[in-house]
């Protein structure tokens, strides 16, 4: 029975070499067409033959706060299935809502420190909007994918423990022109690799800045 456990545990320790082998971080850099670094791009990719994967879990808050009549962050990965708090620090009241077919759902007038939450069901875009505030814009950008991540203000993320092997990237942002996803098809290196995307954008409106 012992020789039995011991080589169940060692087959097991096995697997999770191998597993830990195969697994590869993808670095990806996105960029303008003029080369600025643009920040806020929701990177997504999909290996092939991935299937479903299950509940997702990020790292990072599932929340988006009111403050300084702005939606924080501008743009929020989640995964479908997730509950995103909103809670409203600004000094005055909002009124958050979107009409996206990916949700629609109506936050109606709360004020200051009082926390609302959505439960997003649905993978898609989520375009946030405070019927109050009209200059206030957001974005959620729900998931059906673990291996999701947005850009930092350098353009650049890091997508870590990915299967080596073909995959598909998935590239937005809220100015992409056309408003359609960037698609391509990317081979994940065993050792991990990097990448360079350029995307074309519309001019941003203020105060968000342009690319």
């Amino acid at each position: 029975m012992r020789s039995v456990r011991a080589g169940a545990a060692a087959f097991a320790l096995a697997l999770s070499l191998i597993a830990q082998a195969r697994a590869a971080d993808l670095k990806v850099a996105v960029l303008g067409v003029k080369g600025r670094p643009v920040a806020d791009a929701v990177i997504m990719v999909r290996p092939q033959g991935m299937g479903n994967p299950g509940p997702i879990r990020f790292p990072w808050p599932m929340v988006v706060e009111q403050k300084d009549m702005r939606f924080r962050p501008f743009v929020l990965v989640a995964p479908v299935g997730a509950e995103v708090a909103f809670p409203n620090h600004d000094p005055f009241q909002h009124h958050v809502y979107s009409f996206s077919p990916a949700k629609s759902f109506e936050l109606k007038l709360y004020g200051h420190d009082e926390t609302r939450r959505v439960r997003f069901d649905k993978a898609g875009l989520v375009s946030l909007g405070c019927n109050i505030h009209d200059d206030m814009s957001g974005f959620i950008r729900v998931v059906d994918t673990p291996y999701a991540a947005k850009t930092d203000a350098r353009g650049e993320v890091v997508v870590h423990d990915l299967p080596a092997g073909p995959a598909q990237l998935s590239v937005w942002h809220p100015y992409l022109r056309g408003g359609r996803d960037l698609v391509r098809p990317i081979t994940i290196p065993a050792g991990g690799g990097a990448l360079t995307v350029t995307v074309d954008l519309r001019p941003a409106p203020m105060p968000h800045g342009a690319y």
